[in-house]
């Protein structure tokens, strides 16, 4: 869901505002700490603040004070007070409650945090919630396209000079990018996602050591030199792991070491069901209640060498509320399952001794516990 910008008018002087502050880059200013987002969307003005019970980077309640040159948009401020610590919470995402306990003081801190959990269970999307919660510039970066030490921050690119001759190009990746400009701009913080950073050679990830250190810095391969990472940009990497993936590398302690890890799972049922009925409003309860309550057997099968995503149940509701199928969704369920669920496995569904075979005698024996068709 994408949050608007706020309008002046829907902020009153006296009601209390959830907010993340930054250090002001402004240095002749009165107020010391900075916001942009109010309730999780931008707000019209710069919020600013002098109190000294904010904490940069820590989510807080807010009392609106004064609301300065409301009538002009591009002057003028909001002023704002510390009410109370805000409640922590990620729209959109479930995270178990001791991690999300974990994950705010990471947050807090700066600290390199590597989420470690199944295929699908919604690690690239906490990454992007959390950059949209606390205001973030969110740059993601798929490390399974790294060969090279100098792929995380530039690639090659050949092409035909005026002449014909071929002439090769440095081509900066969105990580280089977004430390350059990181550098420049002190009034903004930015959340990179290094996405299956498992999938990329040992050797490759040796070049992201000292930006993950004390150290806090990477060599430009465009520009041959050191360039100075930020206070203001936090790593976050997802790894997948399990004997299901293929093309993943080990991670050696050294890398390890550079993380804090935090380890994930896949929602409970319940909780599956109010994600997807969020997402999908126009389904009816009980059958997304079915439809996790198959994805959850699955998971637990035994005889299964890998599991179901939560991008699996997602994509069966997208079919199941499409109008072509949304007139007969339960008599429809079946056959989205052959391609949602079954279709992520080896094999056919309606070959037993395949692993494809075993999902679909797990769906039907759901369905028929459940008292609904199989076809």
């Amino acid at each position: 869901m994408i949050m608007t910008k706020l309008e002046i008018d829907e902020i009153r002087v006296g009601a209390v505002m959830e907010a993340t502050f930054w250090a002001n880059p402004v240095e002749d200013s009165r107020f010391k700490y900075r916001a942009t987002h109010l309730d999780g969307r931008r707000a019209p003005k710069v919020v600013l603040s002098d109190d000294v019970r904010i904490q940069p980077g820590v989510p807080c309640l807010v009392r609106i004070e004064a609301i300065h040159k409301p009538e002009r948009a591009d002057h003028g401020f909001i002023e704002a007070k510390w009410e109370r610590p805000a409640p922590f919470r990620i729209e959109g995402v479930w995270i178990d409650p001791s991690v999300a306990k974990k994950l705010q003081i990471l947050l807090e801190s700066g600290l390199n945090i590597l989420l470690d959990g199944p295929q699908g269970c919604g690690k690239t999307t906490l990454a992007r919630a959390i950059a949209e919660s606390l205001g973030m510039e969110f740059v993601f970066f798929n490390c399974g396209a790294v060969v090279e030490a100098s792929d995380f921050l530039a690639t090659i690119q050949v092409r035909a000079s005026a002449s014909g001759a071929p002439v090769t190009d440095f081509v900066k990746t969105d990580v280089l990018l977004a430390i350059e400009q990181a550098n420049e701009s002190k009034d903004k913080r930015w959340l990179v996602f290094l996405d299956e950073l498992n999938r990329c050679p040992e050797s490759a990830r040796n070049a992201l050591m000292p930006a993950l250190d004390a150290t806090r810095r990477v060599f430009h391969p465009v520009e041959n030199r050191f360039v100075k990472i930020p206070d203001h940009v936090q790593f976050v990497a997802a790894v997948n792991r399990g004997r299901e993936f293929s093309g993943t590398f080990g991670i050696d302690a050294a890398q390890l070491d550079r993380f804090a890890p935090l380890q994930m799972r896949y929602p409970p049922p319940p909780e599956e069901v109010k994600l997807l009925r969020a997402r999908h409003p126009s389904l009816g309860k009980e059958l997304v209640e079915t439809l996790v309550a198959i994805a959850d057997a699955v998971r637990h099968a035994p005889e299964l060498g890998q599991s179901l995503s939560v991008r699996a149940t997602d994509e069966a509701c997208v079919y199941l509320e499409h109008p072509l199928m949304s007139e007969e969704p339960r008599a429809n369920l079946p056959e989205v399952l052959k391609s949602s669920f079954c279709g992520r496995f080896s094999g056919r569904w309606d070959d037993p001794g395949s692993d494809a075979g075993a999902v679909w005698a797990t769906v039907t024996r759901v369905l028929r516990e459940r008292g609904e068709p199989v076809a």
